[in-house]
């Protein structure tokens, strides 16, 4: 799967892959980090983006169609 993390950045907010040293992208705001992440995923064939909060605990996780979702969310913001 095509997993992406958005992470604090010290340019703003990083996209990064699952064990990568390097961002593929950085972006001023984490909601433009957070859409460009669910991009990447999705013209990957799907997966899970994680979003790290300020704090630097993960505070959001959503799963990018075709991946599988065991339990979906029952909440309408994604």
């Amino acid at each position: 799967m095509a997993d992406r993390y958005v992470t604090k950045h010290p340019n703003g907010w990083a996209v990064k892959a699952a064990g990568a040293q390097r961002a593929s992208s950085v972006h001023s705001t984490q909601r433009a980090a957070e859409q460009a992440a669910k991009q990447t995923v999705r013209n990957l064939g799907g997966g899970e983006v994680r979003i790290q909060g300020q704090n630097g605990r993960w505070r959001d996780s959503d799963t990018v169609a075709p991946g599988n979702d065991p339990m979906p969310p029952r909440d309408k913001k994604h």
